[in-house]
């Protein structure tokens, strides 16, 4: 059929590049005599147990599946290269960035968030922004969102905020008062749900919407100099959201929709790129700082600490295999490299234990070892174990030892400067922390009139599900951002009221 697009073409392409027939093996590669039947004892007979193919056919299907992701659990993703256009070494002593021009491989993936493998790309949801960079110094892996911001700043909170997300676990459905309650109990969510509400809720594909690290980071030169950083990736095909409207429909008649448009666009050679930058503070700068700069609700100011151009992320390969190369991705905000490091971001301490976690529980313990995940530069002392793929041969698997095992690298001591930390321990609770003023920023700064109007139809049109009790707590959350945003949803919803009263 003629003019169809690069994803419709995909087996006809594969036959096209195919070297004639191939034999059908076994998994240990021997050739199969009849592909399409069974052995049986005559022709209606009971199937034997010595029919080697069938029993493996059938039992790798019964095991073909993985569990997928609790959440980002529909994704796509693609590879390419990350390019330095700037030079930051004053800053970062990361080898990534160690000279303008320098070209390193990436993998990333695009999702949704709170929806299953199966639901549609065009929901009003976050979308994550995973990035891998198979660098010289091992992987390095930005996972981030296409919102600078988040809806908490505590971890422990992050396991009751995505069962909200989820489903009610005796109806089985998406439930408003769940989401709702705990978004209302917790107002530090206001910032991120505005966003979430706003046009940027539901973006064009996943080409046409910007990544952010979103966490604190800190970096370190080779001199041992360090700033807090905040990670940027600005797309170059311009920002393009979808109403609500075609949402829906492309929701209904095409789920995959940006799944679809990213391989297209890869394949039709129009490949998406995003100019990466940074900011950074200093550690007198963040002492001062009128908010707290580890706090995931809050954005950096760019008139305080402007974006520093550093280079560009290129997407121009479309996965072999989505399983492989996609399904089995791992990252984890953990894998970071000599040079970049951690900040005093609870949200992203919580993280570096539990995205490894996930993974050794979805993949198994050395998912590290999987082709898409291996920086094929591994020398440890951790062996054995479920598909051990690169087992370091006959190398010690004990430290200390007399026989040539790996010891300590002095280049990334030096860039692991000592820091000090002081304090009580003890659980604080941010959650009477500012929580409206960035939010008010947004509202009455960033937002169009005709932008604000649909920020407030679209809280109207989610909210009226909820218990009346959570509708006045939302409202007097609202007020708390603007007067005027309170008011206006309080309205609307008195529409709504009136609507149904009248059906």
């Amino acid at each position: 059929m003629a003019n169809r697009e690069p994803s419709a073409e995909q087996l006809s392409q594969y036959k096209n590049k195919a070297k004639g027939n191939l034999s059908a093996t076994t998994a240990h590669g021997t050739p199969i005599i009849e592909k399409d039947a069974t052995l049986t004892v005559g022709s209606n007979g009971p199937i034997l147990l010595q029919d080697i193919p069938f029993v493996e056919e059938v039992a790798h299907f019964d095991r073909e599946r993985i569990p997928e992701r609790v959440v980002h659990a529909k994704g796509a993703g693609a590879f390419g290269y990350f390019e330095v256009t700037h030079d930051i070494t004053k800053y970062c002593a990361a080898k990534v960035f160690s000279n303008v021009g320098k070209k390193t491989p990436i993998a990333v993936r695009f999702s949704t968030v709170g929806g299953e493998s199966g639901s549609a790309d065009t929901v009003r949801d976050p979308r994550g922004f995973a990035v891998k960079f198979y660098t010289e110094d091992g992987i390095w892996d930005l996972v981030g969102n296409n919102t600078p911001i988040f809806f908490i700043r505590d971890p422990i909170l992050f396991p009751s905020f995505i069962h909200t997300q989820k489903r009610n676990p005796q109806t089985h459905l998406k439930d408003p008062d769940m989401f709702w309650d705990f978004i209302t109990l917790r107002p530090e969510t206001t910032h991120q749900v505005m966003f979430l509400f706003s046009d940027r809720g539901i973006p064009d594909g996943y080409t046409h919407m910007n990544g952010y690290g979103s966490h604190t980071f800190k970096i370190v030169n080779d001199k041992g100099e360090w700033w807090y950083c905040k990670f940027h990736y600005k797309t170059d095909q311009g920002i393009k959201n979808l109403d609500v409207q075609k949402a829906e429909v492309l929701s209904g008649v095409d789920p995959d929709y940006g799944i679809r448009d990213l391989y297209n666009s890869i394949a039709e050679g129009r490949f998406p790129s995003w100019s990466f930058s940074i900011q950074v503070m200093t550690n007198e700068q963040a002492i001062k700082s009128k908010f707290n700069p580890f706090d995931l609700t809050k954005v950096w100011p760019h008139s305080e600490y402007p974006l520093i151009p550093v280079g560009k992320l290129v997407l121009n390969r479309n996965p072999e295999n989505y399983f492989a190369e996609v399904e089995q991705i791992a990252f984890s905000p953990a894998h970071m490299v000599p040079g970049i490091e951690p900040s005093p971001d609870k949200m992203l301490l919580g993280r570096l234990f539990s995205y490894g976690d996930t993974h050794r529980h979805r993949l198994g313990p050395n998912y590290l070892q999987l082709p898409v995940n291996c920086p094929f530069k591994v020398t440890n002392y951790q062996r054995d174990g479920p598909q051990a793929i690169h087992n370091q041969g006959g190398a010690p698997n004990y430290h200390p030892n007399s026989f040539g095992g790996p010891e300590n690298d002095a280049r990334a001591k030096t860039l692991s400067p000592v820091f000090t930390v002081s304090g009580d321990a003890q659980r604080y609770d941010t959650g009477e922390e500012d929580n409206y003023s960035q939010a008010s920023i947004f509202f009455k700064q960033t937002l169009s009139k005709e932008e604000k109007d649909r920020l407030i139809d679209n809280i109207v049109g989610s909210l009226k599900g909820a218990a009346d009790f959570i509708q006045l707590r939302a409202i007097k959350n609202f007020t708390q951002v603007d007067s005027c945003l309170g008011h206006r949803i309080s309205n609307g919803l008195q529409v709504q009221k009136r609507k149904q009263a009248n059906l």
